[in-house]
């Protein structure tokens, strides 16, 4: 039977989060030569290294990888454990990393992170935000505990709970031509320059799904940050569809249009996006609860 600690599983994880010993050592409040034992012993009793080394440095390999999502659980069991003890004081810690999409993550910020920030101040959040496509590949490879997209996610790993409503609006600068139309038809957009973003992108998907219900127009640019876009709309090279969080303050100040386009189907849904086989302790929970998100049963 293996002798494991659960030092050298903190370790174990605290080295794959960090990115090193030093860091590691840091986070643990422990010396260099104490993380690199703790670190040696575990991957002797796996028989197996867990990292690749490279001069000086540490790199996840294919088994550190596959063990990694089972040292988090043992650790997040270990924690649920503790604070169902007679004597705990309940207090909520650890650390929950969360993946956004570029909407939510640049808009919604405050909506996604707010409520449990308030409820368990002394949770640790790390948010990082990409694309759907590669947000949804970080929860694939457990690099993040659970997710928060636009657009639907089709994968048999994945479970999708419905968080909240969201639309798209077609944007142009008040001076476009398009803009100064009282009132707009389809055969408007004929031949119009569209700014969209980079594939991957559920705003992508979404706005290309609009103009396959307008007449043929023209990609103009490809960005990939909605800033860039909205910015590119403002100054007149052309029109684009973006979150309607997104264009709030520049529509306050005059600098954009929102074109009104009821012929066209811009409505979506964010969703919560969690792994099936990750174990949802109790910063999971937490954090959907703050959500008021209701998990599907779990077999």
């Amino acid at each position: 039977m293996l002798g494991l600690s659960i030092r050298q599983i903190e370790v174990f994880v605290a080295v794959a989060t960090a990115g090193g010993v030093r860091q590691a050592a840091d986070r643990l409040h422990l010396t260099q030569p104490a993380v690199s034992m703790a670190l040696g012993e575990l991957e002797r009793q796996l028989g197996a290294p867990l990292f690749d080394r490279e001069r000086g440095r540490l790199r996840l390999n294919a088994q550190g990888a596959e063990q990694l999502p089972l040292a988090r659980e043992i650790l997040e069991r270990l924690g649920d454990m503790q604070r169902r003890h007679p004597d705990a004081c309940g207090t909520l810690e650890g650390e929950l990393r969360i993946g956004a999409s570029n909407t939510v993550g640049n808009y919604l910020v405050g909506e996604l992170l707010g409520p449990i920030a308030a409820r368990h101040p002394l949770v640790a959040l790390r948010l990082t935000v990409d694309n759907t496509r590669d947000i949804t590949r970080l929860l694939l490879d457990h690099a993040v505990d659970i997710a928060c997209v636009e657009g639907p996610v089709h994968h048999a790993q994945l479970e999708t709970l419905p968080w909240r409503n969201d639309a798209l609006v077609v944007c142009a600068a008040p001076a476009h031509p398009l803009a100064r139309r009282a009132r707009l038809q389809p055969r408007d957009f004929a031949d119009a320059r569209w700014i969209l973003r980079e594939r991957g992108s559920a705003t992508r998907s979404l706005t290309e799904q609009a103009m396959s219900a307008l007449p043929p127009g023209r990609i103009l640019l490809e960005l990939g940050q909605i800033e860039a876009i909205k910015q590119a709309v403002i100054a007149g090279l052309g029109i684009a569809c973006l979150p309607y969080a997104a264009t709030l303050d520049a529509v306050a100040t005059g600098r954009l249009r929102v074109l009104r386009t009821p012929f066209l189907r811009l409505d979506r849904r964010l969703s919560i996006v969690l792994h099936r086989s990750r174990y949802r302790g109790a910063l999971i929970e937490a954090f959907l609860q703050s959500l008021e998100v209701k998990p599907h049963a779990q077999d």
